[in-house]
Order: C-alpha cells, then sequence, then structure tokens
C-alpha cells in the first residue's frame, strides 16, 4: 500500500517516463489528482457557459489555460460559438447568428518562459462577442 506522497511519486518516476526533460514524472500524476479533485474541467465549462450571458456588446472573452485539455475545452467552445448554427431538423428556419468571433491564440516568447519558467504551458485564446 501507498501511505505518502512521496512514495507514490516513487513509484511513478519508476514506472513511467516524461516528455519534458526535467519534469518530474509524477508531475501529471498529481495534476491529474487536482484537476479532478477541484472539479477544474467542470468549472471552465461553467464559466465559459456563462460568458456568453456575461459579455456585453462586442466584449472580450480572454482565457488563459495552462494545459491541453484546458486548452482543448476552450478552443472548442470559442468554435462551437463562431459557427452559425443551423438546425438540421429544419433546414429552411434562420440560422442563429454568430455570438463569438475567434481572434487568435497567443503562447509566451522566449523571453517570457526566460523569465518565468511556469508560463511555458501557457495560452492565451481571445475571442470577441458579436452583436447577436
Amino acid at each position: 500500500a501507498i501511505s505518502s506522497t512521496t512514495e507514490l511519486a516513487q513509484l511513478v518516476a519508476d514506472t513511467v517516463k516524461t516528455r519534458e526533460q526535467g519534469q518530474n514524472p509524477a508531475t501529471r500524476t498529481f495534476q491529474a489528482f487536482r484537476i479532478f479533485i477541484n472539479a477544474e474541467l467542470e468549472a471552465l465549462q461553467a464559466a465559459l457557459n456563462s460568458s456568453i450571458d456575461v459579455l456585453q456588446g462586442q466584449g472580450m472573452l480572454v482565457v488563459i489555460s495552462f494545459h491541453s485539455l484546458e486548452d482543448r475545452i476552450v478552443k472548442q467552445f470559442i468554435a462551437s460559438h463562431a459557427r452559425e448554427q443551423v438546425d438540421r431538423r429544419v433546414p429552411f428556419a434562420p440560422a442563429k447568428a454568430l455570438r463569438l468571433r475567434a481572434l487568435g491564440r497567443v503562447k509566451p516568447s522566449a523571453a517570457e518562459v526566460g523569465a518565468n519558467k511556469r508560463a511555458r504551458s501557457a495560452v492565451m485564446r481571445v475571442a470577441q462577442r458579436t452583436a447577436a
């Protein structure tokens, strides 16, 4: 039985290789625990869903994610609200208007990563609310 986080970290280090040199192999394991326990992905999805109602006029949605699961959720959310939605059951009905326009993504520069090592995995996605 595992009785401490140190034991778990050692077990993971002994069985899993890391993709990034210098990174502790247990980093992703503890990250997965944190994401699950804090329901971080569900909270992100709820915040994104609420943003559509909160943004006014041509308000900007800016989200910084720090790992690929978060970034994928943000990317898919923006994409799904940046297309006209046609109801396949009623194709002659007017399409729902666009609600977001994707403006792009920004990754940290080499200088930023040099000054702040934790910024290396950050991705900032920006979208703007449309008039609809």
